[in-house]
């Protein structure tokens, strides 16, 4: 994590203890965030983008971290579908995380990292941060809330939850509730990290980091991210640099050189503890256990809502019988719902690149 420590995120402290699902509750929070767009005069057009898993508060512009484009770069900006020239979008790093806001590798009580002392937290405790945040800010109430994967999950968390805070929910790529397959996924990676000798019990921060174990749990997860249709397109059974099999256990393949490179380049912007943490938010969330057990229980304060439900034809990570879930859900409570099934060639990671289709969605769902 050396990458990120001469970072001047921007950040404010939560005043007040932030309580956790858990029963506990964490003091001097702070959330890093990033703005873009000006504030209208009377707040009625800010915009709240929720990150997904391995995301950040920096949307749009440039990461300072990787130096490369903002995560949603292509959808975030003047004349794009989340036009800042209209919008106040506001974009935060969850807690947990490792990117400026409050997560294990903060300093605790004691003068040293928070390592495994940390609280578990949920994706409902991420959002409750959130909405703390606009209270710091001044802003009671959103034009939108935005988000695709994990973030999709705090659009609908918020939802749920924070029915008062919304004119609008945008929930692309996601799930009311982690599956047995989810949690399966993510339990290999965190695994691999906990395996990794460097992990130490979490307590490495003084030392070598376990990068070996959380490359292999990024490659492991980003194979969810992406569809068969598209790994053939991209790479088939191509050879990478090389006219003819090694016989040995290099990488052979085009495949698997990629997947190395994500899973190494990853090593340099990502704190494993905080990828055991937010993985695990995830595995928690069900929106109906939250709310005594029926989905449509969990929407019952946001019928004045309106809400947009987006999937995607090749996404076997959050399938679009999961969407329909929701959408059922929703429906039971006479909530307005539109929903759509894009068809995509690039499976969960659908949202982030260059569908066309999703941006006329978006741009016409937030008016």
């Amino acid at each position: 994590m050396a990458t990120t420590t001469a970072i001047d995120f921007r950040t404010l402290v939560l005043d007040q203890p932030l309580p956790l699902d858990s029963g506990r509750e964490l003091a001097g929070v702070e959330v890093a965030y990033e703005t873009f767009g000006e504030l209208a005069a009377d707040k009625s057009n800010a915009v709240l983008v929720f990150h997904a898993l391995t995301g950040d508060q920096f949307v749009a512009g440039t990461n300072p971290v990787t130096g490369k484009p903002g995560w949603w770069e292509r959808m975030v900006g003047p004349g794009k579908p989340i036009d800042t020239n209209r919008f106040h979008v506001i974009c935060a790093n969850v807690i947990g995380s490792c990117l400026g806001s409050t997560g294990p590798a903060s300093m605790g009580p004691g003068g040293k990292p928070y390592a495994m002392d940390f609280p578990v937290i949920t994706i409902r405790d991420m959002v409750r941060a959130q909405m703390a945040m606009l209270d710091a800010l001044g802003i009671e109430r959103l034009h939108a809330v935005v988000g695709g994967s994990m973030g999709g999950m705090q659009a609908l968390s918020c939802a749920a939850n924070f029915p008062e805070r919304t004119d609008r929910v945008l929930a692309i790529a996601t799930t009311a509730r982690h599956s047995a397959q989810n949690i399966a996924f993510h339990e290999m990676g965190r695994q691999a990290i906990m395996a990794d000798p460097n992990w130490q019990g979490g307590d490495y921060y003084d030392g070598e980091a376990p990068t070996k174990g959380l490359a292999v749990a990024r490659m492991a997860a980003h194979i969810t991210y992406l569809s068969e249709e598209g790994l053939t397109a991209k790479f088939g059974r191509r050879l990478q640099d090389r006219e003819a099999k090694s016989f040995g256990f290099d990488a052979d393949f085009q495949v698997e050189s990629y997947l190395r490179y994500q899973g190494i380049s990853f090593t340099d912007r990502f704190d494993a503890n905080s990828y055991l943490y937010i993985t695990r938010a995830m595995d928690y969330f069900d929106l109906a256990e939250e709310h005594g057990g029926l989905l449509a229980d969990a929407f019952r304060g946001a019928k004045d809502t309106r809400f947009c439900l987006v999937s995607f034809d090749t996404d076997w990570l959050y399938t679009t019988a999961d969407m329909r879930e929701v959408v059922h859900a929703l429906n039971a409570v006479a909530a307005p719902v539109s929903f759509v099934e894009l068809s995509a060639p690039y499976g969960h990671d659908s949202f982030l690149l260059d569908v066309p289709a999703l941006d006329r969605v978006v741009e016409g769902f937030l008016g």
